[in-house]
């Protein structure tokens, strides 16, 4: 049986974005899609217990929230078996566990509340190092959300943290008949050397440039065999790497970027590339686990 695609929802405008993102993937990946609203309303509702009729409000807001979210996912496609649950939990707690068994967890950059933006950026930050699966923060513009660009960007780091990654990007890019553009950014050296022509600093660029390349070519050149279907596109950029996925991310559809993962889940190093893109990325962005 196809594992979910799990999408955390509070009924803020970002996390609607997020179901809709996240029922367009179940669709192309012909997944099922599980709506999850984590509340722990029963600690504020400071009343004393009643053996009345009457539902506490807070469970009937989560209720509220989920299902009016699975009805939103119904109609946009109706083949998508969509299904929903109010988990006694705080959030984060809630989507790690439910990222165990999951093809990826969804969320929004942001929720609701005067603090919005910093709260669930902090939610979505915390998931996204910690998860089991692949964490898709759903941000970006709207042609950028809606997959109407045809390119995926693969950011290929180190070569330890691309495995994963690497196939889960050429996965989405067949899912969604779109080009693969695979990137490397390069710096030259800050400083060169003393006395160093315009011309030697022109070619001590172009190693680097070079060493770009060949590190494309061993990360890429077997899965891009098995993947022949799929248009793969090298580009070696020189610049910041944060700086270069964020300029690229505003031409994609999707960025998939690998992080490490200790073998006992106690969390991921997201380094500066990754918190940089799960905040200002102009298009979604998946954070894929890699375990060492």
């Amino acid at each position: 049986m196809a594992l979910p695609l799990v999408v955390g929802v509070d009924g803020s405008e970002s996390s609607l974005q997020a179901v809709d993102w996240a029922v367009d993937e179940a669709a192309r990946h012909g997944l099922p899609l599980h709506l999850v609203h984590a509340s722990r309303w029963e600690r504020y509702e400071e009343r004393l217990p009643s053996f009345g009729t009457d539902r506490p409000s807070g469970e009937i807001t989560a209720e509220n929230i989920v299902a009016s979210c699975a009805e939103r996912a119904t109609l946009l496609h109706s083949d998508v078996k969509v299904s929903a649950e109010v988990l006694p939990e705080d959030t984060v707690t809630a989507l790690l566990e439910q990222s165990r068994e999951a093809f990826a967890v969804v969320t929004g950059p942001r929720g609701r509340g005067a603090l919005a933006e910093t709260l669930l950026g902090s939610v979505s930050l915390a998931v996204a190092a910690r998860a089991v699966s692949p964490v898709v923060v759903v941000r970006g513009g709207e042609s950028n959300r809606a997959g109407a660009l045809g390119r995926v960007i693969l950011a290929v780091g180190d070569l330890v943290e691309g495995s994963v990654a690497i196939r889960f990007a050429f996965r989405e890019a067949r899912a969604r008949d779109a080009a693969l553009h695979a990137v490397r950014s390069w710096r030259r050296p800050a400083h060169p050397h003393a006395g160093q022509s315009l011309l030697e600093r022109e070619a001590t660029g172009l190693i680097y440039e070079e060493q770009a390349a060949g590190v494309l070519s061993e990360v890429l050149d077997q899965v891009e065999r098995e993947h022949d279907d799929i248009a793969v596109h090298r580009e070696v950029i020189e610049g910041p790497a944060h700086r270069v996925l964020l300029d690229v991310s505003e031409q994609a559809d999707l960025l998939v970027v690998g992080a490490l993962q200790r073998r006992d889940h106690t969390g991921m190093q997201l380094g500066r590339v990754s918190h940089a893109v799960l905040h200002r990325s102009a298009c979604p962005v998946v954070i894929v686990p890699q375990q060492v």
